[in-house]
């Protein structure tokens, strides 16, 4: 340990008299250090480096590391102090409507309806307040719906900064500690998600390096942990966490089966590193793991973890957004590239080694445009291993189109409410329902659509977050929200449901209505409520708009049960009589369908030398392999969970 420590502190000693040559003496650099994946200079005088334009480029071309310039310290103004001379710099034209400081990194968040005047002519502005409070500003247009997560987020980042800063360059020292070997060799084994939906979790492993890449739960499987977690038997792994050797956990998308066992880890003491995602990824994931510690509270079950370790989880997550790259460990390079499924969501793209190899792991993704987001990546700069979903892998797995899917959506609809009856969607509260939103809106805006569209659950929370980052969502969504001015999520068709009289509410009364609730499986979430009261009116309908996995409600649903059996009042079994019309519309998922699936292999560049299938029922990812190898020649496998493949 005292000689990887040495070794850091000779980089650094060697960095800062290049630096000392380069930047301006009146900058007045007071420390250097990595922290996290970059190198952090601190200055007293941090305008003085922000004159010249180019000079942050140049210093990290020399130096080969990401830099990032902060305040020192002990030339912040108060919070306080600071806020004020903001409000007295900026017009008020701007119309500030929060102001929120880091100290882990110097910043100061300014929440604005109108940046460009907070930002100033040419940066003026910004300059003046970076000269006045020596906070280094970052500056937000105010998001339309206030999301209590972001704000959570931020006050945990702002009360832990100390903390923070000090896992920082905890984890920087490790990322740039001295290679014990060369990287000779790669391997993976999968832990979780492989064969299977559910729990995924890949562990990447180098002579050098370990990483994890997502760490998810099997919901549907709650009540048998050996198939609801992740392989903590696998005896690499076991090793990795009792040595404390793990490097890093990339996580992909916020979708439980990705990320929700994280805080679990923190909880057990089993993982003090970094986190790395996108902030979308970040907030989302925050948002789902709490909701799901309150649906195990409310079904009677002891949570597997609690809030302080969700707290933990933000604690230890550095985001980055898409096509930064970092270096995570000694031998490993991280780029996330857009993955098309939700706000947010990433492939993970691994340079290895110096040119040894290189791994993209798609994560869940979509290979089509559609009313949310762009189609996923299908470049990178080198890729030789290709690790990606078989969810709709079958050889009969092909999807409606949209248009299909929205006609179809909108006929049943229609009927339903012909009918005096309502329209239950079960729905993810993450990427689906905004994508249903974002149809029915459409009609809405035509006259097509007269009825309130409920909003139960997490949904309106996390549309708010999707308010947050209009720069993760579609081109034709941002034109409209920044060029046109109208912003769909804002509709006033939407109705979000307070509380469970609100529900019941909706339930009982006698008017037509459409409602999106989570959970999109029947598990847990309110739309498990509406559900057992809507079930045996045959005037109403449900609509399946997403996958329904092994031993969920929604798949006993789908398959067409009448009578369900289900856990009531005071432990007495009920019967739950399903005489509602049940409808399943496939053309919304946000998993690619087997034709996206091989046309992503035939449009990926460069093409890969293997493709590893994951991610899917057995025969559906046995069934991608040999069709990917059989069109396109390369080596193929779709291990099962446990299998170790040496990639090089």
């Amino acid at each position: 340990m005292i000689k990887r420590e040495s070794f850091v502190d000779d980089i650094l000693k060697e960095m800062r008299e290049i630096i000392n040559q380069m930047v301006p003496r009146e900058a007045k650099i007071t420390d250097i250090e990595f922290e996290g994946p970059e190198l952090v200079i601190y200055v007293k005088n941090p305008e003085a480096i922000m004159q010249d334009g180019d000079l942050i480029k140049n210093l990290a071309k020399v130096l080969k590391k990401r830099i990032s310039v902060r305040p020192d310290p002990d030339v912040l103004l108060p919070p306080e102090r600071a806020e004020g001379l903001i409000k007295e710099i900026v017009p008020s034209e701007a119309e500030i409507t929060n102001i929120s400081f880091d100290p882990s990194v110097g910043e100061v968040i300014i929440e604005a309806k109108k940046p460009g005047l907070v930002i100033g002519k040419n940066g003026e502005t910004l300059r003046k307040i970076t000269q006045k409070v020596h906070w280094a500003p970052r500056v937000v247009r105010t998001p339309p719906l206030q999301s209590q997560t972001i704000y959570s987020i931020r006050q945990i980042l702002q009360t832990e900064s100390k903390d923070r800063r000090k896992f920082l360059r905890n984890v920087g020292r490790n990322i740039y500690r001295k290679p014990e070997l060369k990287s000779e060799w790669i391997r993976i084994t999968g832990l979780g998600g492989f064969r299977e939906v559910g729990r995924s979790a890949l562990l990447v492993q180098t002579n050098e390096s370990f990483v994890l890449v997502d760490f998810g739960i099997n919901v549907a499987a709650l009540n048998d942990p050996k198939k609801a977690f992740p392989h903590f038997d696998a005896p690499e792994f076991r090793y990795v966490l009792n040595e404390g050797l793990l490097d890093a956990i990339i996580i992909t998308h916020a979708h439980l089966d990705h990320s929700g066992l994280l805080p679990y880890l923190f909880r057990y003491n089993l993982f003090d590193g970094p986190i790395y995602t996108t902030p979308p990824t970040r907030d989302l994931m925050v948002l789902l793991q709490k909701d799901f510690i309150e649906i195990q509270q409310s079904n009677g079950a002891e949570p597997l973890y609690k809030p302080k370790d969700i707290k933990e989880v933000v604690k230890h997550t550095i985001t980055l957004d898409y096509g930064e790259v970092r270096d995570i460990s000694p031998d490993m390079r991280l780029t996330l590239h857009n993955a098309g499924h939700i706000l947010g969501s990433a492939i993970v793209h691994l340079h290895i080694g110096n040119g040894l190899h290189n791994v993209a792991v798609t994560g869940d993704f979509k290979f089509i445009p559609t009313r949310l987001f762009e189609p996923a990546n299908a470049r990178f700069p080198r890729l030789e291993t290709l690790i990606m979903e078989s969810t709709y892998g079958g050889s009969n797995d092909y999807q409606m189109p949209r248009e299909d899917a929205e006609k179809k959506l909108i006929e049943v609809i229609h009927q339903t409410i012909k009918r005096k009856g309502k329209v239950l969607i079960p729905a993810m509260a993450v990427g689906r329902a905004q994508e249903i939103m974002m149809v029915l809106e459409e009609y809405a805006r035509v006259g097509g659509i007269e009825v309130p569209i409920y909003l139960d659950g997490m949904i309106w929370e996390a549309t708010a977050i999707h308010t947050a980052y209009p720069e993760y969502l579609s081109k034709h969504l941002r034109d409209q929200i920044f060029h046109e001015g109208y912003n769909p999520f804002l509709n006033e068709i939407f109705k979000p449901v307070a509380n469970s009289k609100e529900r019941q509410d909706i339930i009982d009364s006698e008017e037509p209505a459409i409602i999106i609730a989570s959970s999109g499986m029947l598990v847990g979430g309110p739309s498990v409520e509406y559900f057992k009261q809507l079930a045996p009116d045959p005037r109403n309908s449900i609509i399946f708009v997403s996958y329904q996995a092994e031993g969920t409600l929604g798949r006993q649903v789908q398959r067409g049960l009448k009578e369900i059996p289900t856990i009531g009042e005071g432990g007495r079994t009920e019967v739950i009589r399903v005489n509602m019309e049940v409808h399943t519309i496939d053309g919304f998922s946000g998993h690619a369908d087997r034709r996206e699936l091989m046309s992503y292999v035939a449009k990926v560049r460069p093409r890969p030398e293997r493709v590893i299938t994951v991610h899917g029922e057995p025969q559906k990812c046995l069934d991608l392999a040999s069709s990917l190898h059989k069109r396109f020649s390369i080596s193929t496998r779709a291990p099962n969970n446990l299998d170790a493949i040496r990639l090089k």
